[in-house]
């Protein structure tokens, strides 16, 4: 889950189907449900920029764009590696980490995406 304070919504991420419900925080209401990198493990809100950042097993990071509190588009699904789905955002550095496991000749490492305006 993420929180976007200044427009009272909560993102949450579901796994079976892979989703991105956009919750009301006043009303708790389901504001509207997007497609979603699959095997969803770690989301995240850049204020700055009004993106969602969803890290999936599947092997991708999704990238959505919020253009007002009710409406969002999805701009890209980045190829990562096969459950790659541990991330960490750090908004001062504009970065995201993704963790990327071991799994057959895939190698462990962490990989670093730079985030553009």
């Amino acid at each position: 889950m993420a929180l976007d304070e200044t427009h009272h919504r909560l993102f949450v991420g579901f796994r079976e189907p892979a989703k991105l419900s956009v919750f009301d925080t006043e009303s708790g209401k389901v504001v509207i449900d997007l497609d979603s990198p699959g095997d969803a493990d770690d989301i995240f809100y850049d204020g700055t920029r009004q993106r969602i950042y969803i890290s999936g097993g599947e092997g991708f990071i999704g990238i959505i764009q919020q253009q007002d509190a009710d409406h969002y588009k999805s701009l890209i699904k980045i190829p990562t590696a096969s459950g790659a789905r541990t991330s960490l955002f750090v908004p001062e550095l504009g970065r995201l980490y993704l963790a990327v496991p071991h799994r057959g000749t895939q190698r462990t490492e962490i990989r670093v995406y730079e985030v553009l305006p």
